[in-house]
């Protein structure tokens, strides 16, 4: 699984009410952005690091993640 590279708090969109960038299912490609982890006033783009299918999204939007807490599952 993907893990945080960082503290802060993660958005699954780009703004409220905006579609997600990833869904449990979809194909995603190497480079491709999975979520934004925003730490003090910097928006954090988190890529995919790998090809592969989305198993499972570990966070939920706009709540804190820790350093090394796990993001993303990709198969």
């Amino acid at each position: 699984s993907l893990k945080s590279p960082l503290v802060g708090t993660a958005y699954l969109s780009l703004e409220p009410g905006a579609k997600k960038f990833i869904e449990v299912g979809q194909n995603v490609k190497i480079g491709q952005i999975l979520l934004i982890i925003e730490a003090m006033k910097t928006m954090n783009e988190i890529t995919a690091d790998r090809d592969g299918k989305i198993k499972k999204i570990f966070v939920r939007n706009e709540t804190p993640v820790e350093f090394g807490e796990p993001l993303v599952l990709i198969e």
